[in-house]
């Protein structure tokens, strides 16, 4: 049961109980906000736990595209080995192209 401390007169504080409504109130607010912060709970493990997955999903991700740069980067080197003149005139043909449009 609650208590609340009221001044007298000269200054002295008595304790009167609440009424028993209030109590009511009280413990029932005590018990929704119970409930809740339990909801909050499960709802943010659930919350870690998607955020965990995807962090891994992410990374995996993350390395399969670097493996499939790396592979590309790995074909274009051994055509330029294999080819140096086609690969000098696509060098070339590209900078007319560029030039050409920044003059414009």
């Amino acid at each position: 049961m609650s208590q609340t401390f009221n001044a007298t007169r000269n200054g002295e504080t008595n304790i009167d109980h609440v009424n028993p409504t209030i109590d009511r109130a009280a413990a029932l607010a005590h018990e929704t906000i119970d409930r809740v912060a339990e909801t909050v709970n499960t709802a943010e493990q659930g919350l870690r736990s998607v955020t965990a997955r995807t962090a891994g999903a992410a990374k995996r991700a993350q390395g399969q595209a670097v493996g499939a740069a790396g592979e590309k980067l790995r074909k274009v080197r051994a055509y330029i080995e294999r080819n140096p003149l086609t690969t000098a005139g696509i060098a070339f043909a590209a900078g007319v192209l560029l030039s050409t449009w920044v003059r414009r």
